[in-house]
């Protein structure tokens, strides 16, 4: 799955480098970072089901080289199987109670548009 790195938007015309400062979790560069982080954790981890994110608690933006989200997200099993490779946006969250899992994770998820890179150096989950 690729998603486009070119059109996330500047997080806040006001804001200088340097100093990681809050930003609105339903920002689109907020909620484009998270799904990153949700990819991450997605690829790294031993569930037989994809995961994605429930809610944003938290966001910060620094900017260095390009954009730094450091995010607090919860994320939940999905009825997806990561075998099937599918879209998150057409997975729905996990209806039977056995199954149900929500993690809160932070990720750290590093943005340089005009090079089209991500580096996620931080996606911790429990």
């Amino acid at each position: 799955c690729v998603v486009s790195v070119t059109n996330v938007p500047p997080p806040h015309p006001t804001i200088r480098p340097g100093f990681p400062v809050p930003v609105n979790t339903n920002n689109p560069g907020v909620r484009k970072a998270a799904r990153f982080g949700v990819y991450r954790y997605n690829n790294s981890s031993n569930d037989l089901f994809l995961f994605k994110e429930s809610q944003i608690k938290k966001a910060m933006v620094q900017i260095v080289r390009g954009l730094k989200y450091m995010l607090h997200v919860e994320i939940k099993r999905t009825v997806c199987e990561k075998r099937d490779h599918p879209s998150l946006d057409s997975c729905h969250f996990q209806r039977k109670k056995n199954l149900q899992l929500m993690l809160k994770c932070y990720f750290e998820v590093w943005i340089t548009p005009w090079t089209h890179q991500v580096h996620i150096p931080v996606a911790h989950c429990h």
